[in-house]
Formats: structure tokens, sequence, C-alpha cells
């Protein structure tokens, strides 16, 4: 090859490699995705990051865990938090900032009313303590139920198994009602002004989180293992309730 077919061909490959360097559609935006939840419904979310799908659709998502939701819509509001999942409650005007919902992966209340196996009726609950949402969401909740702190506690489908064979019934779940309850549980959320100004990322990270979704529908064995990882709960009777 003459010296100057070899020049050519060099700087063919460098304006090549300049060309790739300087394509924006091969870099990776960087986005912070908070939950506050580590039970089923947030799923999709565990298997997006788990199996890299953010990537594929162009974002490094650094996924972190925040205890209590009030917590994470401030830092949305402040913008150390980009994205996050939440029920409907937090997307009303919130301290100034107007959050919005961009997507809605669950849109009904998928709960039971997990009591001890001794009270048979709603009469029977009178004056007994109850527990809700918060600290640590439903783990802690089924904990205390089964050290006799409360008599009953609303839950997702299978999160009773976390009390490890304390005798139960569930008193009634949303299933049972004679009609759909419409309720937009899980959605992703962020602020108005993040979505003006960012609505390609976000559309990226909706098609992760689909794409997610129709992992942990069709997958299941494998969704059962990163449900483990994540809600550090080696116990295949629960993630299988949940699926």
């Amino acid at each position: 090859m003459r010296a100057k077919d070899r020049r050519l061909k060099r700087l063919s490959l460098l304006i090549v490699v300049l060309l790739i360097e300087a394509n924006p559609g091969d870099a990776q935006e960087r986005v912070t995705i908070s939950y506050s939840s580590l039970e089923a419904p947030n799923g999709n979310y565990f298997i997006a990051q788990e199996k890299s799908l953010y990537q594929k659709y162009g974002i490094e998502a650094d996924s972190i865990f925040i205890l209590a939701s009030t917590t994470v819509v401030t830092a949305i509001v402040t913008g150390s938090v980009h994205l996050a999942p939440g029920a409907a409650s937090p997307m009303r005007r919130w301290g100034g900032a107007n959050l919005v919902a961009v997507g809605s992966f669950i849109n009904t209340l998928p709960y039971e009313l997990i009591v001890h196996e001794s009270i048979k009726s709603a009469e029977d609950l009178r004056g007994k303590a109850i527990g809700i949402s918060r600290i640590g969401s439903a783990s802690d909740r089924a904990a205390a139920f089964r050290t006799g702190k409360i008599a009953g506690f609303p839950s997702p489908p299978g999160v009773i198994k976390l009390a490890k064979g304390m005798p139960h019934r569930v008193l009634i779940t949303t299933a049972e009602f004679p009609k759909k309850f419409p309720f937009p549980y899980v959605c992703l959320t962020t602020t108005k002004s993040y979505l003006a100004s960012n609505r390609e990322t976000i559309k990226q990270i909706v098609m992760a989180l689909v794409e997610g979704t129709h992992f942990f529908k069709t997958r299941k064995e494998e969704s059962k293992r990163i449900l483990a990882k994540y809600s550090r709960q080696n116990n295949e009777v629960l993630s299988g309730k949940l699926l």
C-alpha cells in the first residue's frame, strides 16, 4: 500500500471516530430515580435497573431508596431526585411546586386488610390498634403485627407472609369490591418544570418501565429473584403470591 493510501485510510478512520464521539445520541443521560417502597408494585422499577433497561433507552439511572414518600416528594421538589413512583395523593400542589404524574403502571388499589385470626368482623376491631403506612411500609407493619402491637394492617397481597406463620385472616380485600376501584396507585412522578425541559428523557424512562412491566408479567421466576433481592426476602411463597 502506498504511503498516500495509508494516510487517507488513517484519516478516514479518524473522521469516523470523531463523528461517533460527537454524536449526542450515543451519550447516556444521567437521571436519579427514587423509590420509597420495597413491595412488588414497584417491581418494574427494580427490573428496569437490574436488567439495564434504562441504559437500553439511553438513560444512565441512579436508583436510590428513600424511606418515606413525603421525603421523596421533598427530594423531587428540591431537584436532588428527578423522578419517583408514587400514589395519587402527592400529585397535588405541594409546597408551591406543581407535581405531575407522567405515567401510571397500576391503576387500581390492590390492598387487603390483614387481621388476627380471632377477629371475625369489622366490629371486633373496635378499640384495637391498626397499623397504617410508614415508617417502613408493609414490612414494618407485618413485624408489628407478628409481635402483637397491632391487630391488623392494610397491605398489598402477599406481604402477610413476612409475618412468618402468624395466624391471620384477610378481613376484606379490594379484589372483592363489586366494582373495580380506580386509583392511580403507582405513578411516575416529577415536577412540571422538569417535564417541560426533559420531555424526551422522560419518554425514554417510561419506555424502559413499560418493558420492565412486560418482563414482570412474562418472566415470573426471574422477577421473583429480583424482588427477593430488593425486598431482602428470600421467600418463594411471598414472591409467588405478589406475582
